[in-house]
């Protein structure tokens, strides 16, 4: 991921305690997180009188000096009461970006009965001010910047920075037709155009398939093969399968980076199968690995509600591309998430195995040795997101849920995990009546609040179940 950057103004308003603004400014810096991919820019004591914003010039140097940087989002801060009128000159600014407003909490009384900063009041300003204008923000409270509130709104906050930077313009892989009989598939490249700048990049199979063909003797593809049996277990496989997984996904990984591509959506189980003779399951989990979220059946807004879940984790974790499939025969509130083989391998659970099997469904029907290259293994444990971009009548909405898997003693086919909600009925209930399809995305850990208020920023209708 590239390193996100993040525009800082402290403001302020004469005649209130410079001295605590100046404090409070350096409190804010002390508690932002430190990661190497993360810069905050600020202005300093030679740009602004302490570092601070107050007034028609200090702001239009800051807007400069941001522009200049390039930044991903901004934060507004009132030290003391702050001004309204700069602070909102840089909100205009960078209206289309995301912003997170926040007010400082007040110090003891001065001596002489008086307020230091009065920093709620001036907040209240501001956010008049943005509501005025239209512009979207979100609110990290009214704290003290060591609070873990305030330090969960800032790592929120960030995540909306990554999701939106990641998400607009981006561009996704469509490689080969959806499934015909799948009109769950469907979507608008016209629609991806104009609401998120996004291009879908289209490649015909016979072109993936060839360059893989291509590429059985490359270093490349015999780095990929080493790798591939060094992960999983291949005595269900055999030689040529994992020769044509390697150079699939060889294909598969320079087609992305030749045009930059964040996602990808194949067909995989239709031509991929019967006329190339493989499952290109286990190939697909490996690229989402690679960071190129990659979803089956063509599914463009499966592919794209990953990337959103993706960019949350901050790039850090992985998700799986899901079928919402049946209830658990005997638990109550549990489904099974399911889909071929597809997972990414690094989320096998503990003391679990990758193994390379045949397509469990299309085996018997397409000719067991026709259909190998699934990767097969049940998800390691832990609490979940789901996820589901859809688009109805030209609108988008995304379904957010939470959950947690649990490891459990069975053998079932495919990539898979029992997930536990608060309430199923209510889960299918709403896929059913908000019209979601059967597709969704996994990931592990409760990205729900960003995921929320980054679809917020872009105008994307949230369901967000309890």
């Amino acid at each position: 991921m590239e390193t996100l950057k993040i525009g800082f103004v402290p403001a302020h308003r004469e005649p209130f305690d410079e001295d605590w603004a100046a404090k409070m400014r350096q409190r804010c810096l002390d508690t932002f997180p430190k990661n190497p991919l993360l810069e905050f820019i600020v202005p300093d004591n030679k740009l602004t009188m302490g570092g601070c914003v107050r007034d028609d010039n200090e702001a239009e140097r800051v807007i400069n000096f941001f522009r200049d940087a390039g930044i991903d989002g901004l934060i507004i801060g009132t030290m003391t009461f702050g001004d309204e009128v700069s602070a909102l000159a840089i909100a205009s600014a960078f209206r289309d970006h995301p912003i997170l407003l926040f007010g400082t909490k007040e110090g003891p009384f001065t001596e002489d009965g008086n307020r230091r900063s009065d920093s709620f009041c001036g907040t209240l300003s501001i956010s008049s001010g943005l509501h005025r204008r239209k512009i979207k923000f979100m609110f990290g409270g009214i704290v003290f910047p060591e609070e873990a509130k305030f330090q969960s709104s800032v790592d929120d906050f960030l995540r909306v920075c990554a999701i939106e930077r990641g998400f607009m313009d981006a561009r996704i892989g469509l490689v080969g037709p959806r499934p015909e009989r799948f009109e769950t598939c469907i979507f608008s490249e016209d629609l991806l155009m104009r609401k998120f700048r996004q291009r879908v990049v289209p490649i015909d199979l016979a072109d993936i398939m060839s360059k893989a063909a291509a590429a059985e003797d490359t270093p490349e593809n015999k780095k990929i093969l080493k790798e591939i049996k060094a992960q999983a277990d291949l005595s269900s496989a055999g030689v040529e399968t994992v020769k044509k997984i390697a150079g699939l996904e060889y294909a598969l990984s320079q087609f992305a980076t030749d045009k930059k591509l964040s996602a990808m959506g194949i067909q995989c189980w239709t031509a991929m199968q019967s006329i190339y003779g493989l499952s290109p399951c286990y190939a697909m989990g490996r690229m989402t690995d690679r960071g190129v979220m990659t979803s089956c059946e063509v599914d463009i807004y499966g592919a794209l509600t990953m990337l959103i879940q993706h960019l949350a984790s901050m790039g850090r974790k992985v998700p799986h591309f899901i079928d919402w499939t049946i209830q658990h025969q005997e638990k109550e509130n549990t489904f099974l998430s399911w889909h071929c083989g597809n997972a990414p391998p690094s989320l096998v659970c503990k003391n679990g195995n990758v193994i390379v099997r045949y397509h469990s469904i299309l085996g018997e029907s397409l000719g067991i040795e026709r259909s190998k290259g699934t990767g097969e293994f049940q998800l390691k444990a832990g609490e979940v997101t789901l996820c589901r971009l859809q688009e109805q009548d030209g609108q988008f909405k995304m379904l957010i849920a939470r959950g947690k898997t649990a490891v459990v003693k069975q053998n079932l086919r495919g990539s898979w995990s029992w997930v536990e909600v608060p309430d199923l009925e209510l889960l299918y209930g709403t896929l059913v009546k908000e019209g979601f399809t059967h597709h969704a995305s996994l990931i592990h850990g409760d990205f729900t609040q960003p995921i929320k208020q980054a679809c917020e920023q872009m105008s994307i209708e949230t369901v967000v179940l309890p």
